[in-house]
């Protein structure tokens, strides 16, 4: 293998922690703001990029950074690694209510697609960088469906997502059409592409987007029922404006916001 062989442990139910069981020597790879504590023999280092063996060099180094930044993430990853000389703990924590789900990716042809805001952290050596959607316009207008992250290489890797994750295997020619914001991560097998929702009625009265991500099998394919962005806009919808009452008139607001927007 090329990446570190990394041991795990997830705790909780729906505000879960990732332990990660590093041996001497041993590194993991986490997004900023992610950790949540460690053994005294771990060493905390911000690098430059995603650290992963391909990115050596000033070069690599700027060109992982630069993709990072594209996606809207920070320039800067945090490696931790185990200086003792003996096994040590280091923890990762949701940002928000849902589930940690661990991929290996040895099992899953070396590639996974996700969301950008997905990804936890990962063991060292893989590559964190980013997946165009092959449609630019229909990308631009998909929100979330422009720019996705990809994760490669042989380890472990943790993905966090919202809610309840439902995990489904798609046969081969077999469509699955999923909300935008509600696709987790997939696959390198699954052909993945967005559509606009037919009937601008149905879209503008039924309170759904205007846009699905069409996805086609064969491979796997994970959905989260409860996406961070729609989980934000409730709570601010639920929030009192100007210092009224949150329910105060909220039927006639409703419907001035609507034309607003």
């Amino acid at each position: 293998m090329n990446n570190h062989e990394i041991d795990y442990k997830i705790f909780g139910d729906d505000m879960q922690f990732v332990e990660v069981e590093l041996d001497p020597k041993e590194t993991v790879v986490a997004e900023a703001g992610s950790f949540m504590m460690m053994d005294g023999n771990i060493k905390m280092e911000t690098v430059f990029g995603d650290g992963s063996a391909g990115n050596s060099g000033i070069m690599g180094k700027l060109f992982g950074a630069g993709k990072r930044l594209l996606t809207g993430e920070s320039l800067f990853m945090t490696t931790f690694t185990n200086e003792g000389a003996s096994k040590s703990h280091v923890s990762f924590a949701s940002p928000y209510p849902g589930k940690i789900i661990p991929m290996d990716l040895s099992e899953l042809g070396g590639k996974i697609i996700c969301q950008k805001d997905s990804f936890l952290a990962a063991a060292k050596g893989v590559s964190i960088g980013i997946e165009f959607q092959r449609k630019l316009g229909a990308g631009f207008f998909g929100g979330e469906g422009f720019i996705m992250q990809k994760l490669e290489g042989d380890g472990m890797a943790f993905v966090h997502a919202g809610g309840t994750i439902h995990e489904k295997q798609l046969a081969p020619g077999e469509v699955l059409r999923v909300d935008t914001g509600c696709l987790v991560a997939m696959t390198s097998s699954v052909d993945y592409d967005i559509e606009f929702v037919k009937g601008v009625k149905t879209a503008l009265f039924g309170g759904e987007g205007l846009f699905f991500a069409t996805l086609r099998g064969p491979g796997k394919v994970w959905i989260q029922s409860l996406p961070f962005s729609r989980l934000s806009s409730r709570v601010f919808a639920a929030m009192p404006h100007n210092g009224g009452s949150s329910d105060e008139g909220s039927v006639v607001k409703g419907i001035f916001n609507l034309f607003e927007k």
